[in-house]
């Protein structure tokens, strides 16, 4: 059994899973917004940082490694929330036995 799973504490963060949304604008395009779909719990592991000018505001992008428990429907189109924290997430891969999907993802700190 690997150790992840046989110490449940590691999940100790509770995100929300949120799914994109498109609305008509009105002018034949859409607004894409996002709508929590399930809250599940996380281990959270922020991996590295760094600075960079985003649309002329200085900030930083943060990388984390996000361990959830597996199966899960989950593409790189959702994005994981916890309180303001948005994390959007990059690529996704399940483990070797199945059991839990690894996560980067890459929070926009400003």
């Amino acid at each position: 059994m690997s150790a992840i799973i046989s110490n449940p504490a590691r999940f100790n963060r509770r995100l929300a899973l949120e799914a994109p949304v498109e609305t008509p604008d009105g002018a034949g395009g859409v607004t894409r917004g996002y709508e929590p779909i399930m809250s599940v719990w996380a281990e959270v592991t922020p991996l590295a940082a760094r600075g960079e000018v985003d649309a002329a505001n200085p900030g930083a992008t943060v990388t984390h490694r996000i361990v959830i428990r597996a199966p899960r429907e989950i593409t790189t189109r959702h994005r994981f929330t916890d309180g303001a924290r948005i994390y959007r997430i990059v690529s996704l891969r399940d483990s070797a036995d199945r059991r839990l999907i690894e996560i980067h993802a890459e929070e926009r700190v400003d």
